[in-house]
């Protein structure tokens, strides 16, 4: 039995939700099986290293129970939170713990931020404010769940809720300025998936496999673009869902669909560059030559940036339940679902390294220099890490 057929028996199986069913890759495996894959994994094969991957430090943020939880790169420090409500602040050189904040609210996504406010949200569609020191500046609702880290440009929030609105507050007031909604299809794919910001604009995947450019000021939509078009007979055949974030270079934006496709559009005007057929949860990465995708079969392949050429396919993690791919310098970085972290080569995505962290699934990787990663698993566990 494939990925595709398992993941649409777990659609058959969501609940109700605002909007219409949804679905929680991330929850469907300990729903069907207590934990462990719906198939069965890749068994690991001994691996010579020929890169020095190496845990700088660790630290810990909290479980992160049913959710996922990112780290927040600001400057010289990292802010991790858990579900418990607290967010720690850790040297991102050495790991020393300087500080945290108890929020004293129960959270359901990342860490976002600027410097001047630290952002988080709530399972209740709350999102907070706080300054560095902890103090909380403001409070505001949203319709529902706040399932990604917000994000921060030019003095606005921008949140989206687990319902598929996409919000704009003032940085400074807490007010809102702007709200994004579409009609949704019946069944979506529950996941993380927040947006990118980046000069002026909000990008932003949905549910129907659809990319769209907001104007930051006023959530205006400037251009809509098609990543997959669902196909079918049924509801769960017509899932094709953008549940990852999209990925740019500044010319050039990229989004991967589940039972869909992975597909490269013009920044600027939403012109589609090229586009190949392949299904997608986890994500995908960019790089100054290559597109790398995840695919929902935990292979790894990576395509030509400029004419979506297939390149290589690494598929010895079948079944791993591996997260989106990231980019660290030369090197090509996924996390599983036992807690290690796969570091492949760029140029043909060879093994180079294999580390182990806490046994639990990795579900947030950040790069935060050419040669060195953060990691935050399920369990809490915050990883500094070195690959050279």
């Amino acid at each position: 039995m494939t990925i595709s057929v398992l993941l649409r028996a777990a659609l058959a199986l969501a609940v109700l939700s605002a909007g219409g069913c949804s679905f929680a890759p991330g929850d469907y495996i300990d729903k069907l099986t207590s934990g462990g894959p719906v198939i069965k994994p890749a068994e690991l094969v001994a691996l010579k290293p020929s890169a020095n991957a190496k845990i700088l430090w660790r630290g810990g943020a909290g479980s992160s129970e049913k959710f996922v939880f990112t780290p927040l790169l600001d400057g010289g420090a990292v802010y991790a939170a858990g579900a418990a409500g607290q967010i720690t602040r850790f040297d991102v050189g050495t790991g020393r713990q300087l500080a945290r904040i108890d929020t004293k609210h129960r959270l359901s996504g990342g860490v976002g931020g600027d410097g001047r406010y630290i952002l988080a949200g709530t399972g209740k569609g709350e999102v907070l404010a706080f300054d560095p020191g902890g103090k909380l500046l403001w409070q505001a609702q949203i319709t529902s769940d706040v399932l990604s880290a917000p994000q921060i440009d030019q003095g606005i929030v921008v949140v989206r809720s687990g319902d598929g609105r996409i919000y704009g507050f003032d940085a400074v007031t807490g007010s809102r300025k702007w709200i994004y909604q579409r009609t949704l299809p019946a069944l979506t794919v529950r996941t993380n998936v927040g947006v990118v910001l980046y000069r002026g604009a909000v990008f932003a995947g949905f549910p129907g496999g659809r990319l769209v450019a907001l104007t930051l000021g006023n959530g205006n939509l400037g251009w809509e673009a098609t990543v997959a078009l669902p196909k079918g007979s049924t509801e769960l055949e017509r899932v094709a869902d953008i549940s990852s974030p999209p990925v740019h270079d500044g010319k050039q934006i990229c989004a991967a669909a589940f039972q869909g496709r992975v597909a490269c559009f013009d920044l600027a005007k939403g012109a589609l560059l090229w586009a190949r057929d392949i299904s997608s949860v986890a994500g995908i990465a960019m790089d100054g030559l290559n597109v790398y995708v995840s695919d929902d079969k935990s292979a790894v392949i990576a395509f030509d940036k400029g004419t979506g050429a297939s390149l290589w396919k690494q598929d010895k993690l079948y079944g791993r339940n591996i997260s989106m791919p990231v980019v660290v310098g030369k090197f090509l970085a996924v996390g599983d679902y036992q807690g290690y972290l796969h570091i492949l080569s760029c140029d043909d995505g060879s093994f180079v390294a294999r580390l182990a962290t806490d046994g639990s699934a990795i579900a947030a990787l950040v790069a935060t220099t050419d040669a060195n990663i953060l990691v935050q698993t399920r369990n809490g566990g915050i990883f500094a890490i070195s690959i050279q």
